[in-house]
């Protein structure tokens, strides 16, 4: 078994009392004081997250926009200037590699940051794709960290400590600035639903950062938060779980990422089985379920209509904004829409929910 990777802040984790556990092939925080209040933390205040275990991946040279293009699903002709854009990345049947963002990343290349656990399988399948092209691949994960500052008071905290105006950078920007006098990537994205920014740059600066961000911003009710909090939030906000809402198996049609699968573009892997798949009608559907019965929904437990079988949780877990518990679960297509009853068979036992229309929780933009 390989020993399990830790990100540079892990000694940090550590000092401040952090539960760590396997995730992806790291040792990671998943809670400091409480999943539920460092929940809450983020949704009221702000939470500053180590995402050191996501990877980055550069891609440069002549062809590549053209290698770019050919792996994802949405347009990279939008990720130009100062604009990040979200995407699936396909196999040729339409099931999902990764999901990822990607950055344009100096003259005419692209920075691709992708899940932790899929870093060394991206990396292999990316450089498969650039055979015979002009174009150089590298894998900067081990010499990156990331940080992601979330909440509504991300921007008060974060903005005395950085030389850029981030006011107005809006969300799916990025700019070039300092952080803390450290040369850093600023994005105004994050994976909690909040507004937020997360934060790259070089790795040996970690510490330092983490500890003075952390300082700079305890009374504004500043927190560290772990995995818990972070999948929750991700959750409420029905954002997709790479294992969970995308895979091999899942496509991003079915996942309800058809605003990310750009067919008009031209040829790209998967496009033909995904329009394929678009003109015959989708045969699974992602939605939202709310219990009405008591019991967590979790990964894999069978969801039920009128007696049958149609579908599977493919997330679950208390959702400590709405004070109740929900589930995101691949359904067949046609058989429920939002306000039927279904039922969640829990170790063997019917629970009654409700299907709800997604996202479960959405903030009240300023």
């Amino acid at each position: 078994m390989a020993e399990l990777k830790k990100t540079p802040l892990y000694e940090e984790h550590i000092a401040a009392g952090a539960r760590m556990v396997e995730f992806g092939g790291w040792l990671m925080p998943v809670q400091y004081t409480g999943i539920i209040e460092e929940h809450q933390q983020v949704r009221n205040c702000a939470g500053l997250f180590d995402v050191s275990h996501m990877g980055e991946i550069v891609i440069k040279g002549p062809d590549a926009f053209n290698l770019v293009q050919k792996l994802i699903t949405n347009d990279a002709a939008r990720a130009t200037g100062d604009r990040v854009i979200y995407s699936p990345m396909c196999y040729p049947d339409g099931g999902v590699v990764d999901d990822l963002l990607v950055y344009p990343w100096g003259e005419g290349g692209y920075l691709l940051v992708v899940n932790a656990g899929n870093i060394d399988k991206d990396f292999a399948w990316i450089r498969e794709n650039a055979a015979g092209l002009e174009v150089e691949v590298s894998n900067i994960s081990p010499a990156t960290a990331q940080l992601a500052l979330q909440g509504p008071r991300a921007l008060a905290i974060l903005q005395p400590l950085t030389d850029v105006e981030l006011a107005p950078l809006g969300y799916y920007r990025w700019t070039r600035g300092r952080v803390l006098g450290v040369d850093c990537l600023i994005s105004r994205t994050g994976y909690t639903g909040e507004d937020g920014f997360e934060i790259y740059f070089a790795a040996g600066n970690a510490p330092a950062i983490w500890r003075r961000l952390l300082a700079a911003g305890q009374k504004a009710g500043l927190v560290p938060a772990g995995l818990g909090a972070r999948d929750t939030l991700r959750l409420e906000a029905a954002l997709p779980l790479y294992g969970h809402e995308l895979g091999p198996a899942i496509s991003p049609l079915e996942a309800g990422l058809g605003r990310f699968v750009c067919l008009a573009k031209g040829e790209f892997n998967g496009r033909a089985a995904l329009a394929a798949q678009k003109e015959a009608g989708l045969k699974r559907r992602l939605v939202g379920l709310a219990m009405v019965d008591r019991g967590i929904p979790r990964p894999e437990y069978p969801v039920l209509a009128g007696g049958r079988e149609i579908g599977y949780v493919t997330s679950g877990s208390y959702a400590p904004t709405l004070g109740k518990n929900i589930a995101l679960a691949l359904v067949a297509a046609g058989t429920v829409s939002a306000g039927a009853e279904v039922e969640v068979s829990i170790r063997g036992r019917l629970h009654r929910a409700v299907v709800v229309d997604l996202p479960f929780y959405r903030r009240t933009k300023k």
